[in-house]
């Protein structure tokens, strides 16, 4: 009889929560980076501030990776494989990736004509809203940076292990509708696919399946994929919308994202 497993174990949600801890402390580090932002020289203080903020995420994204290949082997342990397998660490998001997130996440920082039509309503704001604004932004994308390196650890060793079959995506219960939607549709992401669509703040997992296991949907899971079909899945082109709605009305509110 097959093994089930499912995204509601303990060893799951151990592994969110190491991970949701080390996103704690990136942000942490991120938020002490501000201050290399200096108003009054942007131009070059901002480069400068970039160039820390890549040394902490390759720091962060090693340390994903690691934590990553600890629960897969502990998942392939637990699944009996017996056969040895050495799990590959994916690698840090490239020094230019970095760098360009950082600019796309500081892009309002700087001064702009009022009366340019192409000015938008956030660039109008006074410089210290911009800052703070610049600055969640920037903490949400590094997290993402640093958790998709974790993330692609697991996809990438159930993609090279000849004994994994595939993997599946788990979703914390306060995730938003978009991860809960890609959290019903259980294991159908196979051991060739390593893509792993995330947002930026997004703390999903992913979970291997090995030979020999089923994995089922957890009980919360069910009730998302229940209200998917009852009041989205009918409805092409406004699903989503409709499955937020669905979300906040039966109490499983999502975050704001």
């Amino acid at each position: 009889m097959p093994q089930r497993i499912s995204d509601q174990t303990a060893s799951v949600a151990r592994w969110r929560a190491a991970q949701q801890g080390l996103s704690r402390l990136l942000t942490q580090d991120m938020q002490r980076l501000r201050r290399l932002i200096l108003p009054s020289q942007l131009r070059s203080s901002v480069p400068d501030w970039i160039a820390s903020v890549n040394a902490v995420v390759d720091q962060y994204s090693r340390a994903s990776a690691s934590l990553a290949a600890d629960f897969y082997e502990a998942e392939r342990a637990a699944a009996q494989v017996r056969q040895s397998f050495s799990t590959p660490l994916a690698d840090p998001p490239a020094a230019e990736q970095v760098s360009e997130t950082m600019r796309w996440a500081t892009a309002d920082l700087w001064p702009r004509d009022p009366e340019d039509p192409a000015t938008t309503p956030a660039q109008k704001k006074p410089l210290t809203v911009r800052l703070e604004a610049a600055g969640a932004k920037a903490e949400r994308a590094a997290q993402k940076l640093a958790a998709d390196t974790g993330r692609r650890t697991v996809a990438g060793a159930a993609q090279q292990d000849r004994l994994a079959v595939g993997w599946a995506r788990s979703a914390a219960l306060g995730a938003c509708a978009f991860c809960k939607m890609l959290a019903t549709r259980g294991m159908v992401y196979k051991r060739d696919t390593v893509d792993f669509r995330a947002h930026d703040g997004c703390h999903c997992g992913v979970i291997p399946v090995f030979k020999g296991q089923r994995f089922e949907l957890s009980d919360k899971a069910k009730e998302w994929e229940r209200l998917y079909r009852e009041y989205a899945a009918p409805h092409s082109g406004s699903q989503l919308q409709r499955f937020r709605a669905a979300l906040a009305e039966h109490g499983h509110l999502p975050a704001t994202h």
